[in-house]
């Protein structure tokens, strides 16, 4: 339907999501499925047969029996930023004995999702080693070994450490997914790396970022989301205002399906863009708003947001005189 419809004369129209919004969803669903049933029992029709003949040629890694007495050897350390990492980068696997590990590629003075190539020569090494050789590239612009065994954990990170790899803060605020913005793309509106590390410097406290929790923070620099900035806790998106860069700031968005209890959900606007030196202060604010807030520490940014609206937010965010004062005891300027 795309192919048929899609608007190939204007490259800033040329997105499904376009389409979408010009002919309903509804409609474009009924077109869809009216599609599918014009195909259905055709040369495209996927047999199960064929999942069979495919999935055939799909091996499993050659996993060992690992009893748990073996498996805690990855785990028994006491060292505070081994348990950090432990904590932050690491998830459960379905085999046993084994973990999937996130290789946290935002740090401090490196744009987002960037490595060197002595560090993938490294990181390869190490996936030969620790994950059957398998390296994975994940949407929020990291790198995941798959399939580790949790004794290896232990040696694992003190290798990544070394290679600059193994920063605590998977699914928190340092976390940014960037789009490359107007210093690579040509359809950007501004850009967006300097504004990524111009936030991800100002929170470099990892325990201050620890203390404040989940929060998913995306920056896109056009109206095409590259940078998911629709379903962040905090978006920021580059818009152009007569020839400058500004930027739209968004909350409340949730990419859903983490088993966390909350459906997907799109960001709303919460005012009037701001400049690019404003952005940083409005952050902090936000956070401010959020910590001043949240019900108790396990609320996240995303749940207080839809708990109590976007309204307190934006006071903060815009300095109003109606906020009230934060009273946490943490200092939130940790530049």
């Amino acid at each position: 339907m795309y192919n048929r419809y899609g608007r190939r004369d204007n490259k800033y129209k040329a997105r499904i999501k376009i389409l979408v919004r010009e002919r309903t969803p509804a409609g474009f669903t009924a077109e869809v499925e009216a599609e599918g049933l014009q195909l259905q029992g055709g040369a495209a029709t996927l047999t199960q047969e064929e999942v069979e003949r495919v999935s055939a040629r799909f091996t499993q890694p050659a996993y060992q029996s690992v009893g748990s007495e073996n498996a805690a050897g990855g785990l028994a350390t006491s060292e505070p930023a081994f348990a950090a990492w432990r904590k932050r980068n690491v998830r459960p696997h379905r085999i046993p004995g084994y973990a999937a590990v996130s290789l946290s590629l935002k740090t401090r003075d490196i744009p987002p999702g960037d490595a060197t190539a002595p560090q993938m020569r490294a990181i390869a090494d190490l996936a030969e080693r620790y994950s059957f050789g398998e390296l994975r590239v994940t949407h929020e612009q990291n790198l995941l070994f798959s399939d580790v065994e949790q004794r290896h954990l232990h040696e694992l990170w003190l290798a990544l450490r070394e290679l600059g790899l193994a920063t605590a803060n998977i699914g928190l605020l340092t976390n940014i997914i960037t789009y490359p913005g107007g210093d690579f793309c040509s359809l950007a509106n501004a850009k967006s790396l300097p504004i990524a590390q111009v936030i991800q410097a100002a929170f470099d406290d990892l325990d201050f970022v620890h203390d404040v929790g989940e929060l998913d923070l995306n920056i896109s620099g056009c109206i095409n989301p590259c940078g998911r900035h629709h379903v962040g806790h905090i978006g920021i998106l580059g818009v152009d205002k007569n020839g400058a860069e500004f930027y739209q700031v968004t909350i409340g968005g949730h990419q859903g399906g983490n088993g966390v209890g909350r459906a997907a959900a799109i960001v709303r606007i919460i005012g009037p863009s701001f400049t690019d030196h404003e952005v940083l202060g409005v952050v902090r604010r936000l956070i401010e708003c959020y910590l001043e807030r949240r019900d108790s520490d396990a609320e996240r940014f995303v749940d207080t947001v839809h708990r109590i609206g976007i309204n307190p937010f934006k006071n903060y965010a815009y300095g109003r005189a109606d906020r009230t004062s934060a009273t946490h005891d943490r200092p939130l300027v940790v530049a």
